[in-house]
């Protein structure tokens, strides 16, 4: 089956980390990317480079610290949202939401709120409440939503190798917990943790006394899936490869593999040829297309399945007001222009009075009406009655 790769990593400067950046790409392809931390104004930002890679991107830099990226391969990512809501004097550059490849993702890096307690603890608290407010609304929408990124937070202690020495980090504090707890409770799915259960799974390994080579390391990057994502979960890791190259960032590629939609599997299915002699478009060569009959069956069918198409859309721009996530532009699959093409509009056939049959021949002629005797006319039937 099919599979499309979501991946978030805190490349920790986006400038010094690019070799280790792009070898990263090449070598795992994934799909859909989440950065964090670029570290880099938005004109440093890297784009011929990830164009001559194959992805195009959105971003939102800052200068020296924070900055979020998503970027999609062979496509533009839409962006949908730049910056949290709920605080307008909130200028750091910590999120960014962008609809790539049929999916709605919402990439942040959220405050580490070190040291604790003070005004950086306050705000990570604060900017959490905000988090959650919005998730809230997109874990509810009905196409598929994931929210990924650095979340500065070590769920529970199966998430550290040991959480002796971080009592008092920010990362660990029963405020942090409690609020990543809250949003899991809004119906959102911890990939990594469904997929591995209680095997300890680390996406962080600090620079200092050898975190790396103890793999004494923390989980702190998580992707969050919501309910319509998370049915299509297949699989979920951490490149631990990329942490071990020379200048590397002190956090891993978190990625996790979701089947591609049944829409897109059906665009595929039908895109693709099947065996034998056939030319492009997957038809035998010198064989000409049956056009499909006019018929009444067919156009009721057409009506059909415009009326459920307008149904989806309603209910879809629905949900979109609600939720007060910006609208997504709705894309005919290949499959459905193909359909509508094939079948022929329902046509209403007009009443005519249907003609009455020549009558077989006899051995003997009916007599000629009288003068002064009308001749009765057949009497009118429903259309499509009228013949045999």
């Amino acid at each position: 089956m099919k599979t499309l790769k979501i991946a978030t990593y805190n490349v920790n400067g986006i400038r010094s980390r690019l070799p280790q950046l792009l070898q990263w790409l090449q070598r795992e392809a994934p799909d859909i990317v989440g950065l964090q931390e670029l570290k880099s104004v938005d004109a440093g930002f890297p784009l011929a480079e990830l164009h001559a890679a194959g992805y195009g991107a959105v971003w939102m830099g800052q200068s020296s610290w924070n900055g979020v990226a998503l970027l999609a391969k062979g496509c533009d990512p839409v962006e949908s949202r730049r910056g949290l809501p709920g605080d307008p004097r909130d200028t750091q550059s910590r999120y960014i939401e962008a609809m790539a490849h049929g999916v709605l993702v919402g990439c942040l890096y959220l405050p580490n709120g070190n040291p604790r307690p003070g005004p950086k603890f306050d705000y990570k608290l604060d900017w959490f409440a905000r988090l959650q407010r919005h998730a809230q609304q997109l874990v509810a929408l009905p196409h598929p939503v994931a929210l990924i990124g650095d979340f500065n937070v070590v769920p529970t202690d199966a998430d550290i190798y040991n959480p002796a020495s971080w009592r008092r980090d920010a990362l660990l504090q029963p405020e942090s917990r409690q609020a990543y707890a809250e949003l899991l409770a809004q119906g959102w799915t911890d990939s990594l943790r469904q997929v591995h259960g209680e095997r300890r799974v680390y996406t962080f390994w600090d620079y200092f006394r050898q975190h790396w080579q103890r793999d004494a390391g923390l989980r702190i990057d998580h992707m969050l899936l919501n309910p319509p994502l998370a049915a299509r979960l297949r699989d979920a890791g951490v490149d631990r490869w990329v942490r071990d190259l020379p200048h590397a960032s002190d956090h891993a590629p978190t990625w996790v593999a979701v089947g591609a939609s049944s829409a897109r599997v059906a665009t595929a299915a039908s895109a693709k040829p099947k065996r034998g002699d056939r030319s492009a478009g997957g038809k035998p060569k010198g064989s000409k297309a049956k056009k499909t009959p006019r018929t009444a069956a067919s156009g009721a069918t057409a009506l059909a399945e415009k009326a459920a198409t307008r149904a989806k859309r309603k209910t879809t721009a629905s949900a979109a007001a609600t939720s007060s996530t910006p609208k997504q532009a709705t894309k005919t699959t290949r499959a459905t222009k193909a359909t509508k093409a094939t079948t022929p509009k329902a046509q209403t056939p007009k009443a005519q009075t249907p003609k009455a049959r020549k009558p077989r021949a006899a051995t003997e002629a009916p007599p000629k009406p009288t003068r002064g005797t009308k001749r009765r006319k057949p009497p009118l039937l429903p259309p499509g009655e009228g013949g045999a």
